[in-house]
């Protein structure tokens, strides 16, 4: 089941965010065929303001779990992450 993980930076994050990410983006990785995709929300400057990562779960629980383990949320960038059951309905991956 696909979990999409709606996560929110905490004001002025992005020094952490740039400081994380090399973390961030080999944590994602390893997640393998776990992960469906990701990337970050952006401002009107194009700036990073959060982060969607949508992941295959066996439950909303083993989602969040995924999402715990992530340096970004491990160094607290993030104000609140919101697990929503995800389904791919329009372009899904062949």
């Amino acid at each position: 089941m696909l979990y999409a993980l709606i996560c929110e930076d905490k004001p002025d994050g992005l020094d952490l965010r740039k400081s994380t990410r090399e973390t961030h983006l080999a944590y994602l990785k390893s997640l393998g065929p776990a992960l469906a995709f990701a990337g970050p929300f952006l401002d009107a400057a194009e700036k990073p303001t959060g982060s969607l990562v949508v992941v295959d779960a066996e439950s909303p629980e083993a989602a969040k779990a995924i999402g715990d383990a992530d340096p970004y949320a491990k160094a607290g960038l993030f104000t609140s992450v919101t697990v929503r059951r995800w389904n791919w309905t329009v372009n899904p991956p062949a």
